[in-house]
Order: structure tokens, then C-alpha cells, then sequence
């Protein structure tokens, strides 16, 4: 075994597109970056609805060019309340020529994403690919050690944790998570249909969830149809042919006839938060940080942010002559991505359990909440702003380019 003094002054643990785009976005900026990750075949056949910060991101790195034909812009988002309540709220649809954007965002499936972000580590200047997976993160006062499956040790100034739920760079750094379970599952599909999209995204509200049809290129959108535990196994029991006609109806046929491609997924509905996301020279990003239920496309877009927020500050501090581990980097990572971080979850589980509750006087508020929205738009607009990044600080690589297209 050969411990090696680093030649990077980061290390990024875990290869997801989280990991690709943080390992990217600290080369662009100047860092030298080592990845340590295995390459794999991607087996996620889900789809992801990028925003339009994030698809501004992938641009500048120049990874959104490898995998722009694979997706479908978002042009507007629907949302019908389907909970057959006695307080229901009005329909209301969020345009995206409203705030002065073609697009939302863009849905993509993640195998062609993650080729993309593979493609362009392949190429990108100042950063080191391991092909290993890593067994041993250890923090020390002036670095980190990052042991790979391969026999290599390394060490750098700064590890940038991007190993998902079960994290062993969150473990190292000592930071504890919480989590809650709820009473649902997330099924996702990709579907074909007889009638166009038009580029509109419809979340149906039902009183087990959401169940959200995002487009993909031609007459195909990918499902997100969050429901009950119960429903959920019913479901799953049913062949392709009987689950396709049970989502026609419960989309109201507004895509015509669907039909089933390739795989299903299953998802017990989780949400998971680490009590802070960087200490000891750990810096923690994507599903590492945190895990939302798979509701209002937050939960990629925001390991997105984490990546290009640790990027833009441990390249300034390299730019300067600072040290990117030091205690005030990491501390001001915590502070940038907080805020964010805790308005999402707090924004997502609050519209599941509004969507659960029987008590009428909350039901009331929604409908109420959704008819401010319908009605006044200044409101409209900037719920809709807010919703695409948080006002208050986007990362530089976000704003880069002016849409998403």
C-alpha cells in the first residue's frame, strides 16, 4: 500500500451525478480534484427534471451538450387537485414566459446524464479519475486520508463527501442525520401516450400523494405517482397491461392511452436530514447531506447546488492562497447551503402532509393557498421564481447562461 502526499488539493468520494458535477465544477475552478469512484453501468431508469440553474451549470461545464437531445424542456407546470375533498383547490398552471424564461428546466433520463458527466470527466483538465471505490475516509487536523478498495491512500486538503444515503465520509466526519418515514411509496414509470404533452408538466394532487407526469422527448413522459403503502403493493401486483389502464384513468386520459416502458421503480417515501453538512475538513453534497421525497423535482437539483456552492468557495479559497478545508470554508459552506436546504424539506413535507390530512380547517388553507396563486400573479411569479433556486444566493455557475435550452 503507498500512502500518497496529494496532488489534489481535493478529494471527491462517489460517483453519482451529484459527485461528476462537484468533481467538475472544483476542476473548472481551479482546483485540483481527485474522484474516487468506480465506474458503473448506470441502473437508474428513472428520469430527472433539472431546473434551470442546474441545466445552466451542466452547460458551463460542458456537459449538457452531450445529453440535450435525450431530454424535454419544461415549458409549463399544471397543477389539478384531484383529492376529491370538500374544500378542493382551483386549478392553477405556472407558465414559464412569466418570469422571463423559455423553460423551467429540462426532464432527462439519468443513464443519458450520467454518460454525459462520465464523458466529460474523461476530458476535463485537472482532474484525476480513481477507478475504486473507497473503504476509509480519516479526518486530521491539516488533512484527509481517503483509503481506496485498490490499495491507494491519499490525503488532501479537503474531502468532498458525495457517497449517497449510506455515506462513510458522513460517518468520518461524525455528523448524525434524522429521518422520517411516511405511510407512502414513490413508484416511477416511463410512459408512452397518444396525445402530445406540449411541453406541460400536470401534478395531479390525490389525497395518497402526488402523481406527476413530466415530458420526455416525443409522445413519452416519465410518472411519479406517490401513494399510499397499501395502493402502492395493489399496483405493483398488476401485469403492464392492467397498471397501464388504472394511471390512464387516474391521469383523467389527458395523455390518451398509456403505455408502460421498461422498468418500474419502487421508492418507500423517506426524508433525511444531516445536522450540519461540513466539519473536519468533510464536506458533505447531494444525498450525503440530505434525501427528499421524490415531490417538486428538489432533490437532485439540490445536491446540484451543494456541488456548485463547495466548488465556487474551495476555488476561491484556492485562488487566494487559502487553504479550502480550513474551518471557515467549511463553515461557510453550512451557512450558504442551509437556509436552502431547510426551505426545501420544509416546503416538500409540508405539501405531502397537506395532501394526508383530513382535517378540514388545513384543507381550507390549501385551497385558499392555491387560489392566491391562481389570482394574483406577482405572487405567482415569485413563488416561481423561488422555486427554481433560492433568491437570495445562487452559485456563479449557475447563472452563467441565460436559460436552460
Amino acid at each position: 500500500m503507498t500512502v500518497q502526499a496529494a496532488s489534489s488539493s481535493v478529494i471527491v468520494v462517489g460517483g453519482g451525478p451529484a459527485g461528476l458535477t462537484a468533481a467538475l465544477a472544483l476542476a473548472a475552478a481551479g482546483v485540483p480534484t481527485t474522484l474516487v469512484a468506480r465506474r458503473r453501468a448506470s441502473q437508474d431508469a428513472r428520469t430527472t427534471a433539472l431546473l434551470s440553474g442546474s441545466v445552466n451549470a451542466l452547460t458551463a461545464l460542458g456537459v449538457w451538450q452531450g445529453c440535450a437531445a435525450d431530454a424535454a424542456p419544461l415549458q409549463r407546470m399544471r397543477i389539478v387537485d384531484d383529492t376529491g375533498r370538500l374544500f378542493r383547490g382551483t386549478e392553477i398552471t405556472f407558465d414559464a414566459s412569466e418570469i422571463g424564461l423559455d423553460t423551467f428546466g429540462q426532464n432527462i433520463p439519468n443513464p443519458a446524464l450520467i454518460a454525459a458527466l462520465e464523458a466529460q470527466a474523461e476530458r476535463a483538465l485537472g482532474l484525476i479519475r480513481i477507478d475504486a471505490d473507497a473503504t476509509a475516509v480519516v479526518p486530521g487536523r491539516d488533512n484527509v486520508t481517503v483509503t481506496a478498495d485498490l490499495g491507494d491512500t491519499l490525503r488532501a486538503s479537503l474531502v468532498v463527501g458525495c457517497d449517497g444515503r449510506r455515506s462513510l465520509c458522513r460517518t468520518a466526519a461524525g455528523i448524525a442525520t434524522h429521518e422520517h418515514r411516511y405511510p407512502q411509496t414513490a413508484l416511477t414509470f416511463t410512459l408512452a401516450h397518444t396525445r402530445p404533452h406540449h411541453g406541460v408538466s400536470t401534478e395531479f394532487h390525490r389525497p395518497g400523494g402526488p402523481f406527476t407526469l413530466v415530458p420526455l422527448p416525443g409522445d413519452r413522459s416519465s410518472l411519479v405517482h406517490v401513494t399510499d403503502t397499501k395502493d402502492a403493493a395493489t399496483l405493483q401486483a398488476l401485469d403492464d397491461n392492467a397498471l397501464a389502464l388504472i394511471l390512464e384513468q387516474r391521469a383523467h386520459s389527458i395523455l390518451g392511452k398509456f403505455t408502460i416502458i421498461g422498468a418500474r421503480g419502487v421508492f418507500p417515501l423517506v426524508m433525511e436530514t444531516a445536522d450540519r453538512i461540513a466539519t473536519r475538513r468533510i464536506a458533505l453534497v447531494g444525498e450525503a447531506a440530505h434525501v427528499l421525497p421524490p415531490i417538486g423535482a428538489q432533490g437532485l437539483n439540490l445536491g446540484l447546488r451543494d456541488a456548485a456552492t463547495i466548488a465556487e468557495l474551495a476555488g476561491d479559497a484556492v485562488a487566494d492562497g487559502r487553504d479550502p478545508g480550513a474551518e471557515a470554508v467549511l463553515a461557510a459552506y453550512d451557512t450558504r447551503r442551509k437556509s436552502d436546504l431547510r426551505n426545501r424539506a420544509t416546503a416538500v413535507d409540508m405539501l405531502n402532509r397537506s395532501l394526508l390530512t383530513d382535517f378540514l380547517p388545513l384543507q381550507m388553507a390549501r385551497r385558499v393557498g392555491l387560489l392566491a396563486l391562481d389570482r394574483i400573479a406577482p405572487l405567482r411569479q415569485i413563488v416561481m421564481r423561488e422555486g427554481l433556486a433560492p433568491g437570495s444566493d445562487q452559485p456563479r455557475l449557475m447563472q452563467e447562461h441565460d436559460s436552460g435550452r
